[in-house]
């Protein structure tokens, strides 16, 4: 009979988990690894962003111990919390949903980067929430390939047409720091199931970004499905979740 303490735990215990997201990972690692060999690019320009969305802080307690150190989360309702129980741990916390003005306050208190900018009056609320929390926030403008002129994306993000107007933005409000660019593979448009191809072209406007705002460098791109396609183009962050966490549990 197995000792409730003994530390081996029964099978799906603690430790089983351990060793299944560490295998996760050393997989996800070569998978990166391997893209950037095959791209010509050094392994330490991508950094791994691992999204823990619908799993527990006790993943994310067992994913620092493994390494990890940028998590992504996609509802404030979620986050919240789980970055309040990991408060201890030194981790970044990405916030890649999108987000509705009313979070904002909550979001600006533990997310140290928010990668879905994607309109002005979202830029005005992070701004004055940040400063109130006396936090400086990093901001990556998500982009839309699939917006015409003037819109938003289905997924959220600006069309392309917008992104100095809210680089502008964002590098002249108090509390938050320009980072750079994001974006979702499209499932419609000129770039649906092209995902190699609108990676590089959001890395065509990261290019063009940099000549008025040089240190806005991150390119965060590429999830589990296509992480190679995203190293390929030039991404610097790819988010991964079902790769490292297992396939997501449904919700509701």
């Amino acid at each position: 009979m197995t000792d409730r303490h003994d530390t081996s735990g029964p099978e799906g215990g603690p430790l089983d988990r351990r060793a299944e997201l560490a295998a996760n990972l050393a997989a996800v690692e070569e998978r990166i690894a391997s893209a950037c060999a095959a791209a010509g690019r050094d392994r330490d320009e991508v950094t791994l962003i691992v999204v823990t969305k619908t799993y527990p802080a006790s993943d994310v307690r067992l994913l620092h111990e493994l390494g990890v150190r940028n998590v992504a989360e996609n509802r404030d309702q979620d986050a919240a919390p789980k970055a309040a129980a990991c408060a201890d741990l030194d981790l970044s916390w990405h916030f890649v949903g999108q987000l509705q003005t009313n979070k904002v306050r909550s979001v600006a208190g533990y997310a140290d980067v928010v990668q879905s900018i994607d309109r002005m009056r979202l830029v005005t609320a992070l701004s004055t929430a940040a400063v109130r929390a006396g936090r400086e926030l990093g901001c990556l403008i998500q982009v839309a390939l699939d917006a015409d002129a003037g819109a938003r994306g289905e997924r959220g993000g600006v069309a392309p047409d917008g992104i100095e107007q809210l680089a502008a933005a964002v590098e002249s409000a108090p509390g938050l720091r320009l980072g750079g660019l994001m974006t979702v593979a499209p499932l419609a448009g000129p770039y649906a199931g092209r995902q190699r191809a609108a990676f590089e072209r959001l890395v065509e406007f990261s290019s063009g970004l940099r000549v008025g705002h040089p240190a806005a460098n991150m390119v965060s791109a590429g999830m589990s499905a296509d992480l190679e396609e995203a190293v390929a183009a030039g991404a610097t962050h790819v988010r991964v979740g079902t790769a490292v966490l297992g396939v997501r549990p449904r919700l509701g």
